[in-house]
């Protein structure tokens, strides 16, 4: 039987929604959250009948519009329309598991009870969800601030049944995937369309998914560079606990940590002849790679913050009766964030194609370019081209969107916070790492097998072993994209516990 995570109160986590997907559990709303939305609707549906006076979004035009009162005969059609007209995505194609990722943060926000809509409405979302009908929802066209209103618009037309829907076939018109299912399309009543699309959930959704990557990247790149370590032959008293006790940085004392532990009872680290220094690139793992950590650890906690909150606008609270327009739904944290994150994780590919250079580069008794009769092979001198070029690419996109802001809306929204933006540059910095540190561990594993018959650790030898099964030793020149896709998918299917990977 499927399991069920019940929508609540309840913190959601980086932690709790890595096992919400892992474990494909359906959504269900709580009594509580029942009991919240169906209040806040009954609460709003009498407001509107006892006073007529301008509520922004319920009785009145949208953005600049906002002093256009609307009667209440079109109060349902003002809301399709918004939907409709706010629809205007353009660019590539969201990835599917951030669009359910979108789906499942819009519910939690809608939950709370402070945004009137009914239950139907998010009822409808859940079975979305639980059938994975995933809206058709384009990348550009958010600006992240008075919400992500485009691709909200685009998440939300199926409830109207109109837009497409993926399906195995490519698209389907939503309108058939209702019929599919026996539903009619949602009648939408006052403010549930500005509900849908006030909100910061594509940024939020990349967000996470990003995370998720990130966090798993990161423990990568510590366990990748302790291969390279000793494939180079590395001195290990950087790691020493003592010299991060004087520069406590958490990141950087959880990095040496687990570099020492990775590499616990490995012949390399304990050989004799070493070099006094090593390069800053092997040197100064912990306080890059633990530099990194913290940036992760600062943005996961904006982004815990930022899910389980109310972003769409206005809000409703009943027990003050009180109906306020604010800006929850302004990107500003979220953007910063993003920005943050990326170059966070760009730092990681940048430290570890230098670990390459210097693998590749005949020092420490390897051979040229990691390969037997270097000349007749060129052996892995373009493995490090490809992350070079990656890096580069990387340092463009790393360029920070939060520091823009164009003016929209005939001057009303004439701040914007651009993290949309952001939120799609840091995915494609931190899909280019994984990359990279694939190049990386390509390189490391076989500039390892040149010190055999000396071992690395037991840790690091099984680790290897199961990369091996994938990506044999190089005797001669063969095709090195293959090994690189091979080590890329190695690493996709690289399972972390998430006790390391959040702890």
């Amino acid at each position: 039987m499927r399991p069920i995570h019940y929508v609540s109160s309840e913190i959601l986590s980086l932690a709790v929604i890595k096992d919400i997907i892992e474990e494909n559990k359906a959504l269900s709303l709580s009594d509580e959250a029942i009991l919240n939305i169906k209040k806040s609707h009954e609460y709003l549906q009498e407001k509107i009948k006892r006073d007529d006076r301008p509520i922004y979004g319920i009785n009145t035009g949208f953005g600049s519009l906002y002093n256009v009162k609307i009667s209440p005969d079109n109060l349902s059609k003002l809301q399709e329309n918004l939907v409709m007209s706010h629809a205007c995505g353009t660019g590539e194609l969201v990835p599917k598991p951030i669009v359910k990722l979108m789906l499942l943060l819009k519910i939690q926000s809608l939950s709370y009870g402070y945004s009137g809509i009914q239950l139907q409405t998010i009822e409808r979302l859940i079975e979305f969800y639980n059938h994975d009908i995933l809206p058709v929802v384009y990348t550009q066209g958010s600006l992240g601030a008075s919400g992500d209103l485009a691709p909200l618009a685009h998440m939300s037309l199926p409830l109207l049944g109109k837009g497409e829907v993926h399906s195995e076939r490519g698209f389907v018109s939503a309108s058939d995937a209702l019929k599919q299912h026996g539903w009619e399309p949602i009648l939408l009543q006052a403010k549930e369309g500005l509900a849908l699309l006030n909100g910061t959930q594509f940024m939020s959704a990349y967000g996470v998914f990003s995370l998720l990557k990130a966090h798993k990247l990161s423990y990568l790149a510590d366990l990748i560079g302790a291969v390279s370590i000793d494939a180079f032959d590395c001195n290990m008293s950087p790691f020493n606990e003592l010299v991060h006790i004087v520069r406590p940085h958490r990141g950087q004392v959880k990095t040496a940590q687990l570099i020492t532990e990775f590499l616990e009872g490995s012949e390399m680290g304990t050989s004799e002849n070493k070099k006094v220094q090593d390069p800053y690139s092997f040197r100064c793992i912990p306080q890059v790679h633990g530099a990194t950590k913290d940036t992760l650890h600062f943005v996961t906690k904006t982004f815990k913050t930022e899910i389980n909150s109310v972003t769409d606008n206005p809000n409703i609270f009943r027990s003050e009766d009180q109906i306020i327009s604010g800006g929850n739904f302004h990107g500003q944290p979220l953007a910063l964030g993003l920005d943050y994150l990326g170059i966070a994780i760009a730092e990681l590919g940048n430290i570890s194609e230098r670990r390459t250079f210097q693998l590749v580069s005949g020092l420490r008794e390897l051979p040229q370019f990691l390969v037997n009769n270097p000349g007749l092979n060129s052996g892995f001198m373009i493995p490090q081209y490809t992350a070079a070029s990656i890096v580069s690419a990387n340092k463009q996109l790393a360029t920070p969107s939060s520091v823009d802001s164009i003016v929209s809306s005939n001057g009303q929204e004439d701040h914007v916070s651009m993290g949309a933006n952001a939120a799609t540059q840091c995915l494609k910095i931190i899909d280019n790492v994984e990359t990279i540190l694939a190049i990386e561990l390509l390189n490391a594993s076989q500039a390892l097998a040149f010190r055999a018959p000396k071992k690395s650790s037991a840790f690091i030898e099984s680790f290897l072993e199961h990369f091996r099964e994938g990506v044999p030793f190089v005797d001669e020149d063969r095709l090195l994209a293959d090994d690189i896709h091979a080590s890329i998918a190695f690493l996709q299917s690289f399972s972390i516990e998430s006790d390391l990977l959040f702890g």
